[in-house]
């Protein structure tokens, strides 16, 4: 029997009310569903038709194709289409109908695809509430459901971009997706490849459109980079402790979470912009610093590694800029921290220096010179506090500074060295202006505040970088790779008294002048049978090399010559020294440089026969292998055959007599050293008059080896060196010699103010009759000047001061004679005349003594 329902009188009768709220009778159900079915909307009809009665015959094809059809031609209705399939699936997913829910998103996805007009913003909203109600659901196949269909939507490119859209949910929920600890190890990773692949899409998705909500704010990368660093960092944890395995296949590797992880982060970086740069790097120092993987840093150099070639290089400077800064803030932190830091920075530098990193040069120089002063306070503060009890952690803190300072060291030396040549110069020049020097003053480094213990390590390590950038340098000419600038603090005093400096100097002065690489042929001290064996490669001097050795050629000379007397030299001092001479003889040697190195080396052979300083007799042997090694290379350098035929006697002769001037003898383990060395024995000597007497036969101009080499003072004022007193005093005083010559030349006739006042007389025909007579004159006189001059520029310095201390002299004589005389006459004139007379007297006196005063027009006086 129906029943029904009473409508009150005062109420309106309506045509059809439908309550929800009823529940009929079965047979009314029946009637009740099939005029409601009738009654309803046509795209709701379509969407029931899609479903099977039983889910597991998936979705009706036939009735799928007639709602696309639909959904094609009336665009409008994609909106309540939408809305009601995310009606039936929110229902199905709260009932825990998962089967319908695959459905409901198989026929999303096609109309999705199928649909690319304007009306599809409002079925997106829909879509995207859907995909979000998946996400949000404990299960993890739902989870997997929805990230594919936001993967698929992803790729759509959508003709106009919706502005008001935001992805904040996604952003979130994927990231949590990749941190997921399931309990199944396959759920696990399953769920974390599903949250890579959804930050993925979100990123395919935003990060094109500069106008769309862009995911380049730092709430969105907080979340992203360290989820997927999350991903990367522990699937290297696994490899690490199961050890390497086997490369996997094309399908296998695409289940890696890690290499999705990495695929992900290369695509973010790829398309970072100049603006968002700094955001998508930061993140990465803040998971490094929270996870503690500075220490060991190997998952840290291989992030900025992938960071460094996934960017676009032009923005490489922004990573080191992120780095340096990161440093600075943790420059208190433990020192196996920092020199991870710095190792980072290292790898960095190394892929930004193939392109061009702008200003960033010095910046990273700056701030390495300056950490570098922090890790020295530090270890000498330490190794200060520990004086009184020396304990394992002091000197454990102590090699951990030093490992901040190896870093530090090849980073400048790296970065140098992969710097071209022409910026690499103008890095030596910045290096070397950082040395701390004793009487100069740095901007950063002040030697003053850093006591000569730290002084001087942080000399031996700026030269060491200084080393490595110099490595592999060639220069077109020896003035760029040595200017005056370079070359002055390089060769200072200061840099001599430590044996392991004067090795740094040495080699950086190898690296800069080999430019044939012949170093490798030279290296050990030795006896050469047959120089042509080595193969040596050299070519002709030229013009620039030449006006070099004349400008600066003294202090490669004084250099090496005052480096052979330090004491603490050891065999590698000497094998250095050998190469700086063998070396400066291929590339920088001409007639006139061969005959100061033939005087160097007698003066040094002197310096072991004399001892003035009370060197070691090791050290004196030393000197004379030294010695013997160079001339023998000399000698067939040059191809003498007399010069080859005396040295070759004197090293048989000590070959039998003093093997141990002989450098195969005097640097073994056990050498028997004699108690003295005697001057008379002249056949172990080299000597000056034979060495002159034959190559004066072969062209040579010889005059100059008479004349004893004297280590010359030449560019600044030298440092104060402790044990270098006794040849500063004598070059002193020889360098005041040479400032009255320079005053002397200022005074050669035709400079004084006279000449030019008498220039500016009247132009008449007796003038220029005159001035006609008198060319020839004018012309030798400007030849006897070029003379002079050039007397001054090219004759040795000895011989200038001999000729130059006797005039002296002689002016001297001369101008007492004069004084004696002026000084008799006017005491006569006062004693014989009364007061009329004395002026005329007096001017008298004058008159004679300029007479008496007439120097000779060709010589120079003061």
């Amino acid at each position: 029997m129906r029943q029904y329902v009473q409508v009150p009188t005062v109420e309106k009768e309506k045509a059809y009310d439908y309550n929800s709220a009823f529940e009929p009778r079965p047979c009314m159900c029946l009637g009740v569903c099939c005029c409601c079915a009738a009654l309803r909307p046509r795209y709701k009809r379509l969407v029931d038709n899609i479903f099977p009665e039983d889910p597991k015959d998936g979705l009706v094809k036939a009735d799928m194709e007639k709602l696309t059809f639909y959904a094609v031609s009336a665009p409008e209705k994609l909106d309540r289409i939408g809305a009601y399939l995310a009606e039936r699936l929110s229902r199905d997913v709260v009932r825990h109908r998962y089967g319908y829910v695959l459905i409901a998103m198989e026929a999303l996805d096609q109309l999705l695809m199928a649909c690319h007009s304007q009306s599809i913003k409002p079925f997106v909203e829909s879509f995207l509430h859907m995909v979000a109600k998946l996400l949000e659901s404990g299960e993890p196949k739902l989870q997997v459901l929805g990230t594919n269909s936001f993967v698929k939507f992803a790729n759509i490119e959508e003709d106009t971009p919706s502005y008001h859209r935001r992805y904040d949910f996604f952003v979130s929920r994927f990231s949590a997706m990749c941190h997921s600890c399931d309990q199944d190890p396959e759920v696990q990773t399953e769920i974390r490849i599903a949250g890579i692949r959804g930050i993925q899409g979100v990123v395919r998705k935003t990060v094109n459109d500069e106008l769309r909500a862009t995911i380049w704010e730092p709430q969105h990368m907080d979340k992203i980079v360290p989820s997927l660093l999350f991903n990367m960092q522990k699937i290297e944890d696994i490899d690490s402790r199961t050890g390497p395995q086997s490369s996997p296949t094309g399908g296998v590797k695409e289940e890696n979470p890690s290499v999705l992880a990495e695929n992900c982060f290369r695509e973010l970086l790829g398309r970072a912009t100049y603006g968002n740069m700094n955001n998508a790097v930061r993140p990465v120092f803040a998971h490094l610093d929270h996870h503690k993987l500075w220490d060991p840093n190997e998952f840290a150099v291989s992030c900025f590694k992938i960071i460094m070639y996934s960017i676009q290089a032009q923005y490489s400077h922004h990573v080191i800029q992120e780095i340096l800064g990161h440093l600075d803030v943790r420059k208190r932190d433990s020192p196996r921290v920092r020199a991870g830091i710095i190792q980072v920075l290292l790898e960095a530098v190394a892929i930004a220096a193939k392109g061009s990193i702008g200003p960033t040069v010095l910046e990273v120089f700056n701030t390495l010179l300056k950490h570098l002063r922090i890790s020295v306070d530090l270890e000498l503060g330490d190794r200060r506090s520990s004086a009184g009890s020396a304990t394992l952690s002091t000197s454990s803190k102590e090699s951990d500074e030093r490992i901040v300072q190896n870093a530090i060291i090849q980073t400048i030396g790296f970065f140098g060295s992969n710097l071209p040549d022409y910026q690499r110069s103008e890095i030596m020049m910045f290096i070397m202006s950082k040395v701390p020097v004793l009487g100069t003053t740095s901007q950063i480094l002040d030697p003053s505040h850093l006591g000569d213990l730290g002084t001087r390590r942080i000399q031996i390590m700026l030269l060491r970088s200084l080393l490595m950038v110099t490595s592999g340098y060639k220069a077109t000419t020896i003035s760029n790779a040595l200017p005056a600038p370079f070359l002055d603090p390089l060769l200072s005093p200061s840099l001599m008294e430590d044996s392991e400096l004067r090795q740094l100097v040495l080699e950086i002065l190898h690296n800069l002048i080999d430019r044939h690489d012949n170093r490798a042929k030279l290296r050990g001290i030795r006896i050469i049978p047959d120089v042509s064996d080595l193969k040596i490669k050299r070519d002709k001097i030229s013009r620039q090399d030449v006006s070099f050795m004349k400008k600066h050629g003294q202090q490669l000379y004084r250099h090496i010559y005052l480096g052979c007397k330090e004491e603490d030299n050891v065999q590698k001092n000497f094998e250095l020294l050998f190469t700086s001479l063998a070396l400066t003889t291929i590339e920088l040697a001409n007639e006139e440089v061969v005959i100061d190195l033939i005087r160097l080396a007698i003066a040094l052979q002197d310096i072991a026969i004399i001892n003035e300083d009370n060197l070691p007799m090791f050290n004196r042997c030393g000197v004379m292998a030294l010695v013997a090694a160079y001339l023998n290379f000399l000698s067939q350098m040059i191809a003498v055959p007399a010069f080859c035929q005396h040295v070759s006697k004197v090293i048989e002769t000590r070959s039998v007599e003093a093997s141990y001037f002989l450098p195969e003898t005097i640097f073994k383990d056990k050498c028997d050293l004699p108690k003295s060395l005697e001057k008379d024995e002249t056949d172990l000597f080299f000597l000056t008059n034979k060495i002159a007497e034959s190559l004066g036969g072969s062209g040579y101009s010889v005059e100059r080896l008479s004349v004893p080499y004297v280590p010359q003072v030449t560019g600044k004022k030298p440092h104060k060196c402790k044990h270098k007193s006794k040849d500063e005093d004598r070059l002193s005083r020889r360098k005041s010699i040479v400032d009255t010559v320079s005053l002397q030349v200022d005074i050669l006739p035709g400079n004084n103010t006279e000449d030019k006042v008498d220039n500016t007389e009247e132009i008449t025909f007796e003038a220029l009759k005159k001035a006609i007579d008198n060319n020839g004159l004018e012309e030798q006189e400007k030849e006897k000047r070029r003379l002079v001059i050039e007397k001054f520029q090219k004759a040795p310095f000895e011989e200038i001061a001999a000729q130059c201390e006797t005039k002296a002299n002689l002016l001297h004589d001369r101008l007492a004679q004069i004084l004696e005389l002026t000084i008799r006459l006017t005491v006569q004139s006062q004693l014989l005349v009364d007061d009329e007379t004395a002026p005329y007297l007096q001017h008298s006196v004058v008159i004679f003594t300029a007479a008496a005063y007439q120097p000779d027009q060709t010589t120079v006086y003061t």
